[in-house]
């Protein structure tokens, strides 16, 4: 892209942002912020994970584990765990116990790439 080219949207990026006006795009995410209607991803598959703490073992300590067996993780008792959707860090939380099923708490949201 020429520098003649590139400022032309810088201007146009400007005057925008000075009339308020958003970019518009293809339509499609103004329509659902508009509308506030978010029906359309309610259906869309997400994968949550819930990580306790990592370790590190080699494949012969791996193979020794059985029934019982104790995994020290690189985590203290009490210290929050790691919430990722899609395999991004969006919150940490604690682990309750609702009924006979393990839950979780988020205590804190994670803003940004951390």
């Amino acid at each position: 892209m020429s520098e003649t080219e590139n400022m032309d949207w810088q201007e146009l990026d400007q005057n925008k942002a000075s009339s308020g006006q958003k970019n518009p795009g293809n339509g499609k995410e103004n329509e659902i912020e508009e509308s506030g209607d978010l029906e359309a991803v309610f259906d869309v598959p997400v994968k949550v994970s819930a990580v306790l703490g990592i370790t590190n073992l080699t494949v012969s300590q791996l193979l020794k584990l059985g029934s019982g067996s104790v995994v020290e993780l690189d985590r203290k008792v009490g210290e929050a765990i790691d919430i990722y959707v899609n395999n991004r860090l969006v919150a940490r939380g604690e682990v309750v116990l609702l009924e006979d099923k393990l839950g979780i708490t988020m205590t804190e949201i994670i803003k940004g790439n951390e």
